[in-house]
């Protein structure tokens, strides 16, 4: 499945929109890891389990996205967006697009 960020995508033409895809994940955090990360922020780096979080997360939405649009028939989703959202103790991650065919 072509997912793009774009309206479009070159040297093709969408025939058909199927609609609009959605999927979001909410995940909470751990505390042991909260810990471990505020220990870190204090010396500063990469918070590799929030990162690590994050791309499970991605994963897991751009999975459901897929499946929506096979659901519909498409075989494109263009307009793709993602966005991160932290409450207290959980993150939430949005995605959408549309979900086309194209030629």
């Amino acid at each position: 499945m072509l997912m793009v960020t774009t309206d479009s995508v070159a040297n093709k033409k969408i025939v058909e929109v199927r609609g609009v895809v959605t999927s979001s994940i909410v995940q909470s955090r751990n505390i042991g890891k909260d810990l471990l990360s505020g220990l870190k922020s204090i010396v500063g780096g990469e918070l590799k389990s929030y990162t690590e979080m994050l791309e499970d997360s991605k994963t897991t939405v751009k999975t459901r996205l897929i499946q929506q649009a096979e659901q519909v028939g498409a075989n494109a989703i263009v307009g793709l967006r993602l966005e991160l959202s932290a409450g207290q103790g959980t993150s939430e991650l949005i995605g959408y697009g549309t979900a086309v065919v194209l030629e």
